[in-house]
């Protein structure tokens, strides 16, 4: 794939992600229909995707999004206390920083039993919707879906709770290849949060 290509492709999913709150891979494959290419064009990779939507939110919401960012981790520490029985890490893009008002929560937790997470949502009468996410390594994953209140933000924020077996952690906190952790536990969210510039 050329790099003026990419490049485009990348821009497109970016604006996107950041002003329809899309996941990356459906941006990416909606940016390549927007630029009338085929369908089986080759997709840039996210380390790309990522650069753009960085230089998107830098150029049109850096006034916004860093408020926007501190209340989903704000709301993201909630539920991670909340499951701290099961192991919670922080993923996506609200802890690697490009999220907005519009993006989704996504805690990855590493159950001794998969079904524990979700007997503790019964019994604590959260509602919530199974359903399953793409996960880290590209295979479906079993999650359960809230909706939850952001106070900061005053609307309510879509929060994945993934479900991922005890023997998932092993290998998941290898940095990624830009040498940065792929994910966060509960100190390290609050480590963020008490950073000046968050």
């Amino acid at each position: 794939m050329n790099d003026a290509l990419a490049t485009e492709i990348a821009n497109a999913a970016a604006r996107l992600v950041v002003e329809e709150g899309l996941e990356w891979g459906p941006a990416k494959r909606r940016a390549v229909k927007q630029l009338g290419l085929p369908h089986r064009t080759q997709l840039p990779d996210n380390d790309l995707v990522e650069d753009a939507v960085r230089e998107y939110i830098g150029l049109f919401c850096a006034d916004t999004q860093p408020t926007e960012l501190r209340a989903l981790r704000q709301l993201a520490l909630v539920w991670m206390e909340r499951m701290r029985d099961f192991r919670p890490y922080l993923a996506g893009a609200v802890w690697h920083g490009t999220a907005t008002r519009l993006s989704d929560v996504y805690i990855q937790m590493f159950c001794d039993d998969p079904k524990s997470a979700e007997i503790c949502l019964i019994d604590h009468h959260v509602e919530y919707e199974p359903r399953s996410v793409t996960g880290f390594r590209g295979e479906l994953v079993d999650a359960l879906s809230v909706s939850s209140l952001s106070p900061e933000l005053a609307e309510h924020i879509g929060v994945h709770l993934m479900v991922y077996d005890l023997d998932d952690l092993r290998g998941a906190l290898k940095p990624d290849a830009r040498g940065r952790l792929p994910r966060g536990d509960l100190e390290a969210v609050r480590a963020l949060l008490a950073r000046p510039d968050a």
